[in-house]
């Protein structure tokens, strides 16, 4: 049906007032565009341009335009005046409409060029094949392994991830001075983000269990032992051997008179006779063959078989109590408490009913002022799912609602979340202000964890003025639900300092905000980060099985592939982390020629019969 010149003006206002909004927004929200650094400026006015365009649902415009041979707006995140500028000249051309430009805050040209300085700013020079970063978690071996450096740079590591959750400022140190040495080693550079661990909410300790090490040989279906368990034999300051199962402290005096081929008898937790094989002799220790499943506890006494030996026995030195985790079943109940009180199991009368339930401490005091009976608690990244039934300043009682069928198992240090809860908490913790320090000292880019409001960002920037390093990069990590709400009010925070960037953390990301809407918030995420022209990091699992196991998922596979329109991936550690850096380096240059964020690059197809095709 032919077009009217009235119905091409009709398309035209739609786009006139979707103009003026974004303008009124971004006069609206003047003083805030005037506080960022100037380097983001055009991109602050473009990103609340997008958020005013965005509170429209253009459905109905967007398919009238398609239907004209025109752009949709489905690709204006990064320049948004420029692409109704551009629709509303094509219209007034082929409707014969007034035609008027005006001066745009971001260019089609602009919007790359601002996001590859920024992105260049945080994360240094783009790879020489590929336009998207690839970020590795360091495990704590880069401390003392430093050949393990060099071979994660040459395999295709542009940033090296350090997180202060974990080990001290010793390992960290280490791990930094092995990161410049294969920098100068290579020739490649590389950036040194370091997460602090933020306002995390985990459980607290267990009550010790026995000081008891269980030892387990390898079997098949059939429960025949096919390899044997390999024991460690030394003193207590004899570091373990790589191919080494297991560690048992012993008498340096009594371990040195051991030989290849002698035969240690001993007696188990359940009374049970067994023995092992010295099959190896090193200068501090010797390592054993176990054939059978053993429980040796502190004090277990080791006897040397058919020899004639000053000292013939010895008795198992101090080991590390288990971890008795506490067992959760649907419909049970589960105490936390504020005080750190070590968790126990729940205990039972002699009928089987329950005298005290199963109780554990968590890290933050806020949660037993600042949440509500009936809000939902969900432990060990969603594993555990439950429901506060009561709530008081000094308890949280809760209502176990969905765990495994055989019960499921919770640890100390084990993330709990809570999605519906407005936790108020701002500010940085005590331990990030100390970690700050090394940070300013050592790295190139800080990672905020757990940021919700714009008041923790503010804390943070006023910290680095203190320490006078407000040329750190700043990364925001979303990962609360709270945290994905405020967006728009981080984004524009954060851009008071320059460089700065966005972390997408999937894993508690999903847990907060539902796995059903997971794949709905990464998305909303990348679009207002690249509105904001600033560069985003895709996080969590990415090639997991892969780094952990040695062979991907096709799930994985397809993941990766995605990932390729953020403007860096993130892999965490694992055994083989090369080979996963070396398939993602892979994917993300074959990728790039198919995909630019949301945009399809139609490069001639690779198909292999098209040739027959032609021909019948």
């Amino acid at each position: 049906m032919r077009k009217t010149k009235e119905h091409y003006q009709s398309l035209i206002n739609q786009l006139d007032q979707l103009h003026q909004d974004a303008i009124a927004l971004e006069e609206k929200l003047g003083s805030t565009v005037e506080a960022v650094h100037p380097k983001f400026k055009k991109s602050a006015k473009n990103l609340l341009h997008y958020l005013a365009l965005r509170q429209h649902d253009i459905r109905d415009l967007q398919e009238q335009l398609a239907q004209l041979g025109l752009s949709s707006l489905g690709r204006a995140e990064g320049h948004v005046l420029a692409s109704l500028q551009a629709v509303r000249q094509h219209l007034c051309r082929i409707g014969d409409c007034k035609d008027t430009r005006e001066e745009l805050a971001v260019s089609f040209f602009e919007n790359r060029e601002l996001l590859a300085q920024h992105t260049e700013a945080l994360l240094g020079p783009k790879p020489e094949k590929r336009s998207t970063r690839i970020m590795v978690t360091l495990p704590s071996e880069a401390a003392d392994q430093y050949e393990l450096l060099p071979r994660l740079l040459k395999a295709g590591m542009n940033c090296a991830r350090i997180n202060c959750a974990h080990d001290t400022e010793k390992e960290w140190l280490k791990m930094v001075e092995n990161i410049r040495r294969a920098e100068q080693e290579t020739g490649i550079p590389c950036k040194i983000l370091m997460d602090l661990m933020g306002p995390k909410l985990r459980t607290g300790p267990l009550k010790e269990g026995p000081k008891l090490q269980v030892i387990r040989p390898i079997q098949d279906s059939l429960g025949q032992v096919i390899e044997a368990a390999k024991v460690w034999l030394a003193p207590q300051d004899v570091p373990l051997p790589k191919d080494a199962d297991v560690w048992l402290p012993v008498d340096a005096n009594w371990q040195v008179q051991l030989q290849e081929g002698d035969r240690l008898s001993f007696k188990d937790t359940r009374g049970r006779r067994r023995s092992m094989t010295i099959i190896r002799r090193e200068e501090k220790g010797v390592l054993a063959h176990l054939l059978k499943s053993s429980y040796i506890n502190t004090g277990t006494e080791l006897v040397l078989k058919g020899k004639n030996v000053t000292q013939r026995s010895t008795k198992v030195g101090d080991l590390k109590a288990l971890e008795v985790p506490l067992v959760l079943q649907k419909g049970s109940f589960l105490v936390l408490n504020r005080e750190p009180i070590p968790g126990e199991p729940a205990t039972f009368d002699a009928q089987g009913h329950v005298v005290q339930p199963a109780h554990i401490s968590c890290t933050l005091p806020e949660v037993f002022t600042q949440t509500k009976v009936g809000e939902p608690i969900l432990f060990n990244d969603g594993k555990i799912e439950g429901v506060l039934e009561e709530v008081s300043p000094d308890r949280l009682l809760v209502k176990i609602t969905f765990a495994n069928s055989k019960g499921s198992r919770l640890r100390a240090d084990q993330g709990i979340n809570l999605p519906d809860s407005k936790l108020h908490l701002k500010g940085l913790t005590e331990k990030d202000c100390q970690d700050l320090k090394f940070i300013a000292r050592h790295a190139d880019i800080v990672n905020l964890s757990f940021v919700n409001h714009a008041d923790t960002v503010e804390a943070l920037h006023e910290e680095l003025r203190r320490l006078n390093a407000t040329d750190l990069g700043v990364m925001l990590k979303i990962e609360t639900k709270e945290g994905f709400r405020n967006l728009p009010h981080l984004l524009l925070t954060a851009m008071k300092l320059h460089p700065t960037s966005i972390m997408i953390a999937r894993g508690d990301l999903a847990v907060e905000c539902g796995w059903q809407r997971l794949a709905e918030a990464q998305e909303e995420i990348l679009w207002l980060s690249e509105a904001a022209h600033m560069p985003v990091v895709w996080a969590t699992q990415v090639l997991e099985t892969l780094a952990k196991k040695g062979r991907p998922s096709r799930a994985e596979i397809t993941d990766a592939a995605m990932s390729q329109r953020a403007d860096c991936v993130m892999l965490n550690k694992g055994p083989h982390i090369i080979q996963a850096i070396e398939l993602l380096h892979d994917i993300l240059v074959r990728m790039q020629e198919h995909q630019h964020k949301k945009t399809s690059m139609l490069r001639m197809l690779h198909i292999s019969d098209l040739g027959n095709l032609i021909q019948e």
